[in-house]
């Protein structure tokens, strides 16, 4: 009887991992491309910096020469204590649509990068945002272009790709497979009508969406999500689209050590609890089904006929690897089919990790 239950609990987990996977797949088909938007639009380009000089020398002439008819770039320098200030000095004075907006440390918003980033909006000349940060440099000259393409009267929150570079190394493999499992999800709820995130380093959004929800008032005191939180706020079903065009991809280094990254992550998960409860419990019943998925089917194999339970487990690794092959190949990352098994498995440990080290520390940042 026992053994039933358990057995009919793991098929419950495939079919509902499976789900998933072909809800995800969505935002990979009927995607069509804007007739409209014919005339481009100008764009104020938004970089964030903060102790970034050598890194900026290196980064922003990709960005200075993008192949779009009118765009301005301003670049936030939130009180650098390097050279930062003087390096985008000598920019500006060879290219007159870069302008720098130095950002002083106050009392109220010591070092905060949503006060800056709302400085740098209020600065801005154009109604359409483009955001990134001065460690990300376009994979393409057409960067702007494809993703302001996308605006449209209805459609005025816009989510693009980041990725990682790629590089001969676990970390780099790992953050990679994280990271295109992120956008699976990330453009396949943005498909089914309910975004819960974006790629800070790559979103665009009319400066009309960002006053209508008062900026980052609701979230100014956490020094982190200014892209999960705000989307939370001012995207819905109607304003919001992504863009997953090559062109539009945004590329940024791996991070140098596991540790960093795993700290990333940790700040990164306790966002995520402050989005919608909705999107909380559906990422979540994701994750759990999955543990409890792998549980049960190596519990099972010294229990019940092996053959069957293979058979589930083929099958669901079939539908995970078309899902996520297809996805890998439009999003740039085909290598990372090969590893998937292992992968899945190493991220999910992580993850655990992960919950774990939440549990034990506290933020002493937020309020």
């Amino acid at each position: 009887m026992i053994l039933s239950v358990v057995f009919s609990v793991f098929v419950a987990c495939a079919v509902i991992q499976t789900t998933y996977y072909i809800l995800f797949s969505t935002f990979l088909f009927g995607l069509k491309k804007n007739k409209n938007n014919i005339t481009e639009v100008p764009v104020s380009v938004i970089i964030y910096t903060k102790n970034q000089a050598k890194i900026i020398q290196q980064f922003l002439p990709s960005i200075l020469e993008q192949k779009h008819s009118k765009f301005e770039i301003v670049l936030i320098n939130n009180a650098s204590s390097d050279n930062t200030k003087d390096v985008v000095e000598l920019f500006t004075k060879k290219h007159a649509n870069l302008k720098i907006l130095n950002v002083e440390n106050n009392e109220a918003f010591w070092g905060s990068k949503k006060y800056a980033l709302t400085l740098g909006i209020k600065a801005s000349k154009y109604n359409n945002l483009l955001f990134t940060d001065a460690k990300c440099k376009p994979v393409s000259k057409y960067w702007i272009s494809e993703m302001s393409k996308k605006f449209t009267s209805k459609k005025t929150i816009i989510l693009g790709y980041k990725k990682y570079q790629k590089k001969n190394s676990i970390i780099n493999i790992f953050t990679r497979f994280e990271n295109l499992l992120t956008a699976i999800k990330c453009f396949g709820f943005t498909k089914l009508g309910s975004s819960y995130m974006a790629f800070g380093s790559n979103l665009a959004y009319q400066k009309s969406e960002f006053f209508k929800v008062n900026g980052f008032i609701n979230h100014m005191k956490i020094n982190t999500g200014e892209d999960y939180l705000f989307i939370k706020d001012a995207a819905n079903n109607k304003n919001t689209t992504f863009c997953i065009s090559e062109d539009s991809f945004i590329e940024t280094d791996t991070p140098k050590s596991f540790s960093k990254w795993f700290t990333e992550k940790k700040e990164e998960t306790r966002i995520i609890k402050k989005i919608q409860f909705k999107h909380r419990f559906l990422l979540g019943f994701f994750n759990f089904s999955k543990l409890l998925f792998y549980v049960l089917a190596v519990t099972l194999f010294f229990f019940y006929p092996w053959k069957i339970i293979l058979a589930i487990i083929l099958s669901y690794f079939l539908v995970q690897y078309i899902v996520v092959g297809i996805s890998a190949k439009k999003l740039k990352e085909p290598q990372i089919i090969f590893f998937l098994p292992f992968l899945e498995i190493g991220l999910l440990l992580i993850q655990i990790s992960i919950f774990s080290a939440n549990l034990i520390s506290k933020p002493d940042h937020w309020k």
